[in-house]
C-alpha cells in the first residue's frame, strides 16, 4: 500500500495550523518540520543575530536583523510552493514594518533580503549547502552565511552575476563580509557564540 501525502499550495500552508508550536517551511508543496537544533546551534543564530543588529545601528544602516521569523518565497523548480525560514534573516525597517499586519513572509515579486544566514546540523546540512544556496541566489539575495559548527567552518557566499562566489573562514581567520564591511568577528568567535 502506497501512502500519499497531499500537497499543499502556498495559501494552504499560510493557513496551516496543527494545534502544535512547530514551524515549518514549505518544500515542493510539502511541510518540512524545522527542529530546534541544539543550544550551540541556538546560541549560534542569537549571537549572530545580535551582531548584525549592532552592526548595522554602527554602520548606520536602516536594517534590522531577525531570527527565524521571516519566510522567504522560492521559485524552486517545480509545480508546488516552497517557502523557507531562514536562521538569521537581513533585510531594511521599512520592509520589516510592512510585514506587520500580514505573514511576515517575503514574496516573489517583493525585494528579497539584504542577507540571510543558515547555521547546520546533521539534518540540514545538505539543504543548507545545496537547495538553500540555489533557492537564495535565484532570488538575489546579495549574501548568505552558512555557518557550520559541525565542520568548524563560516562560510560567506556573495552574489556575483547571479551565482554565489563563497569564502571559508576558520579558526581565529576574520570574517569579511560585503554587506558588513566593518564586522570584526573571527570564524571562531562565530561558532563559539562569544566575543
Amino acid at each position: 500500500m502506497v501512502i500519499t501525502t497531499k500537497k499543499l499550495t502556498f495559501a494552504d500552508y499560510i493557513k496551516y495550523n496543527d494545534g502544535t508550536d512547530t514551524k515549518y517551511e514549505l518544500v515542493n508543496g510539502e511541510l518540512i518540520p524545522m527542529s530546534l537544533g541544539t543550544g550551540k546551534h541556538g546560541g549560534i543564530i542569537e549571537f549572530v543575530n545580535d551582531c548584525f543588529k549592532d552592526e548595522a545601528k554602527k554602520e548606520a544602516n536602516p536594517w534590522t536583523s531577525k531570527d527565524m521569523r521571516i519566510g522567504v518565497r522560492s521559485p524552486r523548480g517545480g509545480r508546488w510552493d516552497t517557502s523557507r525560514i531562514p536562521d538569521v534573516t537581513v533585510l531594511p525597517i521599512e520592509q520589516w514594518e510592512a510585514l506587520a499586519n500580514r505573514e511576515a513572509i517575503i514574496e516573489l515579486d517583493e525585494p528579497p533580503p539584504i542577507l540571510v544566514v543558515e547555521v547546520v546540523s546533521e539534518s540540514t546540512k545538505t539543504t543548507d549547502y545545496r537547495s538553500k544556496r540555489s533557492e537564495y541566489a535565484v532570488l538575489n539575495i546579495s549574501e548568505y552565511w552558512i555557518i557550520d559548527p559541525i565542520d568548524e567552518v563560516v562560510i560567506v557566499c556573495c552574489l556575483s552575476e547571479g551565482f554565489y562566489d563563497a569564502v571559508s573562514f576558520r579558526d581565529e581567520e576574520r570574517i569579511i563580509s560585503q554587506i558588513f564591511p566593518e564586522l570584526n568577528l573571527s570564524a571562531m568567535q562565530v561558532l563559539q557564540a562569544r566575543k
